[in-house]
């Protein structure tokens, strides 16, 4: 066997590159995002933005106030949580209800919240 080695100059061409810019992050999707609880007694808490205080709603409520969410936010996005002891049952009806309204931007919070959060 024969093994050559080349010697090449490798040429290079000068390239500016642009710069990263660091912006802050906003919390305006976090305003805008809405906070589906699930607890343990099978009810729901409903809450827009992280700041708000949620509210305790009826599983007849959670559809209609989907809607008209979707139709208020050009960006709807839902976060269903649930609290220690919630049953998979209510989070699946949940995200049922999403799914019933057409929004897209769905996810399911993996972290164990407290009930009313």
């Amino acid at each position: 066997m024969i093994f050559t080695l080349s010697l090449q100059k490798i040429a290079d061409l000068p390239v500016q590159l642009p710069a990263a810019v660091t912006t802050p992050t906003s919390n305006v999707k976090d305003e805008s995002t809405i906070f589906l609880q699930v607890s343990d007694e099978g009810t729901y808490y409903w809450k827009k933005g992280v700041s708000s205080a949620p509210e305790l709603i009826s599983v007849s409520e959670i559809a209609p106030r989907l809607q008209n969410y979707k139709t208020s936010e050009p960006n709807p996005r839902v976060l269903i949580r649930g609290d220690n002891k919630a049953r998979f049952g209510a989070a699946v009806l949940a995200l049922d209800e999403v799914r019933k309204a057409a929004i897209e931007q769905v996810s399911i919070e993996t972290i164990v919240s407290q009930t009313g959060r």
